[in-house]
């Protein structure tokens, strides 16, 4: 199977992924508690937001040294920060049991995929 050169940050499938998390995750804390805004709805929007950020910044710098490794750990603590939001707002009754599984599960296979992003990235140093 041939890969795909990745030149630009939207070549990677774990971006593209990400990123349509984090706009997920906002459209449904649209519906959190108007006592939440100042906490749990603005954290899991930064959260979730945080992980496609942390992807694009590194992605920026992949070609000086270790950054981009750097920036990917990043992201997968935010994808875990993420997933503890979710498990708060289908605690607190916020989201429903199956969609806090469905993101949790998208939120596993994101941190998986950045993982194997670090382990196999060979950066240009």
């Amino acid at each position: 199977m041939e890969r795909k050169a990745i030149r630009q940050v939207l070549d990677l499938e774990v971006y593209c992924l990400s990123y349509s998390l984090a706009l997920e995750i906002f459209e449904l804390s649209k519906k959190f508690p108007k006592e939440e805004l100042y906490s749990l709805t603005d954290q899991i929007r930064r959260s979730s937001r945080s992980v496609p950020a942390n992807i694009s910044e590194g992605f920026a710098k992949r070609n000086h040294g270790d950054f981009f490794k750097q920036y990917l750990y990043n992201a997968i603590g935010s994808v875990e920060e993420t997933k503890t939001w979710l498990d708060f707002a289908r605690d607190f009754n916020y989201i429903p049991d199956d969609m806090a599984e469905k993101l949790t599960k998208e939120y596993i296979r994101t941190g998986a995929m950045l993982f194997r992003l670090i382990q196999n990235w060979h950066s240009k140093t």
